[in-house]
């Protein structure tokens, strides 16, 4: 597809799955094939496996605060998992991830199959952004990657119809990724953002997910990379992607 318009000058790829066509529409086939950090988008993954054992309970999920100033105000509080999940709040799914533990998470991510599965770098030492351990981690800007195209088919394993989850937690997962303030009575959006940096420099921006209307399901992965003099944000990825569904469903 030519959806160079859309992304004016941003190096980026886009894919859009329709499952029930077994169709993709992808822009930029050669990016879109290119794994890279999945970034905070991973907080889908480790929601998903928190909820489906037991380590987030959605009525009593908030977690202590360490009293550690962060960068952004809102991590600055104890917190529960929707509004850890809306400001991705890093430190909170540190946490969880640690609880997942490497042994359930490697068996969740080939089940998923999940871009590379590697978790090696567990606390996220290949991290040239960050080195605070409550900040880092195997999916940011280390060792897991996944690509654009394979976000979709990750997507689609965990909300479609074979989907192996159990009816509550695609429910929980589904709440907290429903962009309100976007979704109308003809279609509802639902995803999250993700955002890396290297040295100070953002290299990669996403927004993936789903969007449902009244006769179908598609899956969507908008994928942002580094690029000289412009605007490069997760911010950026959403408004694209939440262009093109919008405008996909016409």
């Amino acid at each position: 597809m030519d959806w160079s318009d859309y992304f004016d000058g941003i190096n980026g790829a886009a894919v859009i799955y329709d499952p029930i066509e077994n169709c993709y529409q992808i822009y930029n086939q050669e990016l879109a094939l290119t794994q890279r950090s999945p970034c905070s988008t991973f907080k889908i993954i480790s929601s998903l496996i928190a909820l489906e054992n037991g380590i987030i309970k959605p009525d009593d999920s908030t977690r202590t605060w360490s009293g550690e100033i962060f960068w952004n105000e809102d991590w600055n509080k104890d917190i529960d998992f929707s509004d850890a999940f809306h400001a991705s709040c890093v430190w909170y799914f540190r946490e969880i991830v640690d609880e997942i533990g490497t042994d359930m998470m490697q068996e969740e991510l080939a089940k998923l199959q999940y871009g590379n599965c590697n978790i090696s770098d567990w606390e996220g030492h290949l991290n040239t952004n960050n080195n605070n351990p409550a900040l880092t981690g195997f999916w940011i800007e280390s060792s897991l990657l996944i690509s654009p195209k394979e976000q979709t088919e990750v997507m689609e394993r965990i909300f479609g119809e074979q989907t192996d989850y159990s009816e509550e937690t695609i429910n929980r997962l589904k709440q907290v990724m429903l962009l309100t303030e976007e979704s109308d009575a003809d279609i509802s959006i639902y995803g999250k953002t993700g955002m890396g940096k290297a040295s100070g420099i953002v290299v990669d921006s996403w927004f993936t997910g789903f969007a449902d209307s009244a006769d179908k399901r598609i899956y969507f992965c908008v994928y942002l990379g580094e690029t000289e003099d412009k605007n490069v944000s997760s911010a950026k990825a959403r408004e694209i992607a939440i262009e093109l569904v919008f405008d996909c469903n016409r």
